[in-house]
């Protein structure tokens, strides 16, 4: 187990530190940098403030110069500041980090539970009126584009009908609650996300159905519930649970149009922001903060395996 977990957090930090390389080089190489912003910003600049700036920030050095001073930094617990706020990233990001998670965590788990109930559904009533409905949605969650569904229910229940806000945080306005900021872009995301997984757990279970061991736990007379929740479900979450941990990855940074279009102060807006204004310090911290959370889903699914399948271990040589 000691093993396992020294080879994953290995391969952890190496993708960490191949992905800081790679997103430092894309954003130096972009055509302009802060310094360009500050000086537009002030007409009165002279080419020598453009060249003490330049200095004083390092955009004169070269990529890999510049990108060895920021992991020295980063090494010494200095994450930098952000040159479009001037306040250390760190207090910038936390608090959009927290705004994703609640957005994207109750998103998980709305669209987990209910795929993970309508697939289970269709299986067990497959080829009837409830299969081909629940293909039907989840057809129409893998098709429907999320900027498009997005823009739909604004403008039904925002514009038309005026029961929900258009977008922006929870604030005591008094027209609307808080929870009410969040129906909207949750409702976005749940939809989008509940299609392919309630399509892999039909399949799943549909495959699962059809074994031996299914058959000789009906022939002793097992109750049927106990047969589809304690030993089919149990076992079809094997290869479910890969992609609900993929899923999780491409929940928390996909959401970034959805957070950009209902005006949600998450991540996902937090490094578009950067991105567009050249900020590699937000924009590598806040990159940094998504690449972890996909492999800590990843190593998640890996122990969801062996929990399941107790023939699966993660201690090397066993389980085999």
């Amino acid at each position: 187990m000691t093993g396992f977990l020294f080879n994953r957090l290995l391969g952890a930090l190496m993708v960490l530190a191949l992905k800081s390389f790679v997103v430092f080089s894309l954003i130096g190489l972009m055509p302009g940098d802060p310094i360009d912003l500050m000086v537009t910003a002030n007409p009165d600049a002279t080419a020598e403030d453009l060249t003490k700036l330049r200095q004083i920030y390092g955009v004169d050095e070269p990529i890999l110069s510049r990108y060895g001073h920021w992991v020295g930094n980063l090494l010494h617990g200095d994450l930098g500041y952000s040159r479009l706020t001037h306040r250390p990233v760190v207090d910038i990001v936390l608090p959009a980090l927290w705004n994703t998670v609640i957005l994207t965590a109750s998103a998980f788990v709305i669209s987990t539970a209910l795929a993970l109930v309508l697939g289970t559904l269709a299986a067990l009533h497959r080829h009837s009126w409830l299969d081909r409905g629940i293909n039907l949605l989840a057809f129409a969650g893998i098709s429907v584009p999320g900027f498009w569904l997005g823009l739909l229910l604004i403008y039904i229940f925002a514009v038309k009908l005026g029961v929900q806000p258009a977008g922006g945080m929870p604030r005591d306005d008094g027209r609307y609650p808080a929870v009410a900021y969040l129906v909207l872009p949750l409702a976005t995301l749940v939809f989008v996300e509940i299609g392919g997984l309630t399509r892999y757990v039909r399949s799943a279970m549909l495959e699962v159905l059809n074994q031996d061991y299914i058959r000789t736990a009906r022939a002793k007379g097992l109750p049927w519930r106990r047969i589809v929740w304690a030993h089919a479900l149990r076992n079809a979450m094997i290869p479910v649970s890969t992609i609900v941990a993929l899923g999780f990855g491409h929940l928390f940074s996909g959401a970034t149009l959805i957070e950009t279009m209902f005006g949600w102060r998450g991540m996902g807006r937090l490094v578009y922001e950067a991105i567009m204004g050249n900020d590699y310090n937000l924009a590598l911290l806040c990159l940094m903060f998504t690449t972890a959370m996909i492999l800590v889903a990843n190593f998640l699914a890996d122990v969801a395996y062996s929990l399941l399948d107790p023939r699966i271990s993660l201690v090397e040589g066993r389980g085999r």
